[in-house]
């Protein structure tokens, strides 16, 4: 079997990879395609995946429209070549449009809600493979598994923490340190959305800095006050460190998942509520904010909780001991398929229990 699958985002590189290690090593052959936007093609090149880098990724209106139709052209041209037997992605439109032209199935996994990108992809699309926390529902197409996407690439069975990296990081075996991220709002479903303002983190990294060290993780270029802080390792360290850190902050809603998922609690900063974070909220692990309002208190309150520890141990447990290593779940879907789409089909659709107001 052949597999092709884009890549839109450092954390869908995540999200494939042991996927794509499983596969290949059963002796099925993958191939990424991918655009410059962060650090994709570092993280594709650490992993040691073939892929085709089809340039710049365009941050402008006029730009996002033209990269649409040059990268789903290129897509399809990487596809004559390649001969995939699946289009796979993270919601990408290209690999959906693309794959009508190449008369071969498309299968998003989707845990954003983009309700304009959806809409574009939907009709060239196989199925679209959600959490079951995901709040919107999609018809027919949709199937749902017990999981989020960060548990295909840091589930217990697939991912330990190397501590090494506290050396790198200049970081004592017992010293905090902390976490933030910051987004640069160019997303097509950050459009009218917000997180942390400016004084507001200036006000969180001097509160951090009275208990340890901050790094800092940024889409965009940080402002020259902020830069001391930029987390300086390779871009594949930072599950590392954020397993061994004291408490994530940030507007980014894939890492301060990542963060729940490995036991470090995860402030999450975004008028973008995600079902998954809310999910991760109940369980103890999240704590989700539309604004900056209120935050410094939450993090005065988790600093000082001298049980914090204990509780996100067994918040944590009960997690895991609850939802699936997501990459075999995708392992046996594709092998599977199209059968395994009908079989999931069986089961009864979760409640909606978080709604994602736009």
């Amino acid at each position: 079997m052949k597999i092709m699958i884009d890549i839109g985002h450092p954390g869908h590189v995540h999200l494939f990879k042991h996927f794509a290690h499983t596969m290949m090593a059963k002796g099925h052959k993958v191939h990424f395609t991918v655009r410059d936007k962060e650090f994709e093609t570092e993280l594709l090149e650490h992993e040691g995946f073939s892929y085709t880098n089809f340039g710049k990724h365009y941050h402008s209106k006029a730009g996002k429209i033209w990269g649409l139709f040059k990268c789903t052209w290129l897509v399809f041209k990487t596809g004559l070549l390649f001969k995939p037997d699946i289009l796979l992605s993270h919601g990408s439109l290209v690999n959906a449009f693309a794959s009508f032209f190449l008369f071969k199935p498309n299968l998003a996994l989707e845990d954003t809600g983009n309700h304009e990108q959806v809409r574009l992809y939907k009709p060239f699309t196989k199925a679209i493979i959600t959490s079951s926390s995901f709040p919107m529902r999609y018809g027919k197409k949709q199937i749902f598994y017990e999981g989020y996407h960060e548990l295909a690439y840091l589930h217990p069975d697939v991912f330990t923490a190397d501590k090494t990296v506290l050396k790198e990081l200049g970081v004592g075996e017992h010293e905090k340190y902390f976490i933030l991220r910051f987004v640069s709002w160019n997303a097509s479903h950050d459009v009218g959305q917000g997180g942390l303002p400016l004084q507001d983190k200036k006000d969180l990294i001097a509160l951090l800095k009275r208990y340890g060290k901050v790094f800092i993780s940024s889409e965009k270029a940080l402002e020259a006050e902020f830069e001391p802080y930029r987390f300086s390792l390779p871009p594949w360290r930072m599950h590392d460190a954020m397993a061994c850190c004291t408490l994530f902050v940030g507007e980014g809603a894939t890492m301060a998942s990542e963060c729940a998922v490995l036991g470090t609690p995860a402030v999450y900063v975004n008028s973008l509520q995600r079902g998954y974070i809310l999910e991760e909220q109940d369980y103890g692990l999240a704590f989700s904010f539309v604004n900056g309002h209120g935050v410094l208190e939450k993090v005065k309150e988790l600093l000082e909780d001298t049980e914090l520890d204990e509780k996100i141990k067994h918040a944590h447990a009960k997690l895991i001991s609850e939802k699936i290593n997501v990459s075999d779940f995708l392992v046996w879907f594709i092998e599977n398929y199209p059968q395994s789409f009908s079989m999931m089909k069986k089961d009864t659709a979760p409640p909606v229990r978080y709604i994602t107001e736009r």
